[in-house]
C-alpha cells in the first residue's frame, strides 16, 4: 500500500457481505475476503468532506445489509488514516448510530500490522515477539531433538514468519529490521546448539540461509520477475512498468524496469515502485532473462548468498 503524490489514504476494515455497486457509487476502492471487506479512499489533504463521505458509504451499506437480513458490526469496524506527509494531521471521526469510530494508529491486515506512518515498526515488533516465543519453546525441548529436527522446526515456526509478507519491508533501513535479524541469528545458534555470542556467518553458510535483508530483496525480486513474465497480479503491473527508451539503445532488449523519479528532497525514495526496479536493473542480464521462476530464484539466491556471506570483504554489523 502506498500513497500517490499528496493524496492521503484511508483504510476501513471488517465490513462484511457488501454490495460492490454501493461501494463504487461512493468512490471507494475495495478488497473482499471470505469474512472481511476493506474499503480504500484517496483524498487531498484539504478535503473537508472525507468524514461525511465515509459515513454516507457506511450508512448506505448498513441499510443494504438490513434489507438482506444482515447486520453491520460497527464495533469491529476500524479506521486507519495514512497521511501523505508526516506533518499533515487529519481530524476524521465517524458517528453512526451510537457508535463513534476514531482513527487507529495501527490496523491488522491479513496478519500484517500496518501503522499510520507505514514504518512497519509495530509489525516488526510483533513478528519478532512471536518468533522469540517460538524459539523459547523450541529451546526447552532442544536436548531431545536432533540437529536436523531442530532445523525443520525452526524453519517451520520461525523462518516462515520472518518471510511472510516481507516484501513490504523493502526500502527500510538496517536499523529498522535489526530485531528480525537478531531473531534469525538466535535461530541459527539454536539449530547448532551454540552459545549466545557465537558469530553466526559460518552457521548461515552451513544452513544456506540468507540474512533478513537479503531475504526481503529476494522476495521483492521474485515479484518483479512475475511482473516481467506476466504472471503477477494486476495491481503489481500498475506499480512496476517495463523500461521503454525513447530511442533504440543497447539496453532496449535487456528486460529492465522503469525507475520513477523520486519525489523527495533528498532524491531518494523508499517506495516499492522505486526501490524494486533499482534492485531489478542491478541484476546481471542472464539472471533477468531466466526462463522459469524456479531458475530465477536459484540464480538470485546464489548472487545474494555470495554478496552477503561468502565475499572476503563482505561484512554485516547484524551478524554479531
Amino acid at each position: 500500500m502506498e500513497h500517490c503524490g499528496s493524496r492521503t489514504q484511508v483504510w476501513v476494515g471488517n465490513v462484511l457481505q457488501l454490495s460492490v455497486s454501493i461501494i463504487r457509487s461512493h468512490g471507494f476502492s475495495y478488497h473482499c475476503y471470505a469474512d472481511d471487506t476493506q474499503l480504500y479512499l484517496s483524498f487531498r489533504p484539504d478535503d473537508t468532506t472525507v468524514s461525511a463521505r465515509i459515513s454516507a458509504c457506511l450508512s448506505a451499506l448498513s441499510a443494504w445489509m438490513k434489507e438482506h437480513h444482515l447486520q453491520l458490526n460497527l464495533s469491529k469496524t476500524e479506521l486507519l488514516v495514512i497521511p501523505a506527509q508526516e506533518s499533515i494531521h487529519h481530524d476524521i471521526s465517524l458517528n453512526m448510530d451510537t457508535v463513534t469510530i476514531a482513527p487507529n494508529k495501527v490496523a491488522k491486515n491479513l496478519g500484517v500490522v500496518i501503522d499510520d506512518r507505514l514504518s512497519f515498526s509495530d509489525h516488526i515488533a510483533s513478528v519478532a515477539r512471536s518468533c522469540r516465543y517460538a524459539l523459547y519453546n523450541i529451546r526447552k525441548i532442544r536436548p531431545y531433538l536432533t540437529q536436523y529436527a531442530t532445523q525443520l522446526l525452526v524453519q517451520a515456526m520461525v523462518i516462515s514468519r520472518l518471510d511472510y509478507c516481507n516484501a513490504l519491508l523493502v526500502g527500510l533501513p538496517d536499523c529498522a529490521i535489526k530485531p528480525l535479524q537478531m531473531v534469525q541469528n538466535a535461530a541459527a545458534r539454536l539449530v547448532f546448539n551454540q552459545p549466545k555470542r557465537l558469530h553466526v556467518t559460518p552457521l548461515f553458510i552451513n544452513l544456506h540461509w540468507l540474512p533478513v535483508a537479503a531475504r526481503i530483496q529476494h522476495k521483492a525480486l521474485t515479484l518483479a520477475y512475475k511482473v516481467t513474465s506476466g504472471s503477477a497480479p494486476t495491481y503489481l503491473n500498475v506499480i512496476l512498468n517495463a523500461y521503454i527508451p525513447s530511442r533504440m539503445l543497447r539496453s532496449s532488449n535487456t528486460n529492465r524496469l522503469a525507475v520513477p523519479s523520486p519525489k523527495t528532497k533528498r532524491g531518494h525514495s523508499k517506495l516499492f515502485s522505486v526501490v524494486v526496479p533499482q534492485l531489478w536493473n542491478n541484476l546481471p542480464v542472464p539472471t533477468r532473462a531466466a526462463t522459469s521462476l524456479s531458475t530465477f530464484k536459484k540464480l538470485v539466491k546464489t548472487l545474494l548468498f555470495r554478496d552477503c556471506l561468502t565475499k572476503p570483504n563482505s561484512t554485516n554489523h547484524l551478524f554479531t
